[in-house]
């Protein structure tokens, strides 16, 4: 496995990152009721003899200029050995759900703003790791999926220019699709329940050498 004995974990992002965890910062028995509990019980249950540190600053809502506002706060000065982000959902959702808001982030300026972000954290990082933003629309051509899909490929940009691991959470979320309904994920095509929360944990360990799921 990539994480080695002692290292920590800082997981960043929106609601589905945030879901439910503590203030100011999720830690142990508060790290919410989504991926990111998935993760450190996993990790505890087949690695025991590794002690991660597993930190949880996603908050509901956000889109990159809110993590921008708080970078310092929530990610540098916890100074965590990883960092995993995933940003970008509600750049794109709040283009077609408030189309009347004042401050769009186009795709320029999430590009713009998460290249930034990265260039003040990854000196200071033993591992970085970027996930997609999804969508969970198996419709390839539906308006919200295209846009996702081109948030989704500048966050793949990213990956590369920052030698990140790169978890691509819509193509984990595709595979499931291929059998089963979106309703059967969630309501909103966003917000996931347990086994979409499940998907995304599986996809962020196998990424990061987890060999046992």
């Amino acid at each position: 496995m990539k994480i080695a004995d002692g290292q920590s974990i800082l997981f960043t992002g929106d609601s589905i990152t945030d879901c439910g965890r503590g203030y100011p910062v999720g830690r142990k028995s508060q790290l919410g009721d989504g991926y990111v509990s998935l993760v450190d019980g996993l990790l505890s249950i087949y690695y025991p003899q590794i002690g991660t540190t597993i930190l949880n600053t996603g908050i509901n809502g956000n889109r990159v200029i809110d993590l921008e506002r708080r970078w310092q706060k929530d990610i540098l000065s916890l100074k965590p050995d990883w960092l995993s982000m995933m940003i970008g959902i509600n750049d794109v959702w709040r283009q077609f759900g408030s189309p009347y808001e004042p401050e769009h982030v186009d795709i320029e300026w999430f590009e713009k703003v998460y290249r930034k972000l990265l260039g003040q954290t990854c000196p200071e990082l033993e591992g970085l790791v970027l996930m997609t933003p999804y969508i969970i629309e198996p419709n390839l051509d539906d308006p919200m999926r295209v846009q996702m899909d081109a948030y989704g490929m500048v966050v793949r940009r990213l990956a590369t220019e920052f030698d990140a691991i790169l978890v691509d959470v819509q193509a984990a979320f595709d595979a499931y699709l291929l059998h089963r309904p979106s309703q059967s994920l969630c309501d909103d095509r966003i917000h996931p329940n347990l086994t979409g929360h499940m998907i995304i944990a599986r996809a962020f360990l196998s990424m990061i050498e987890f060999i046992r799921i």
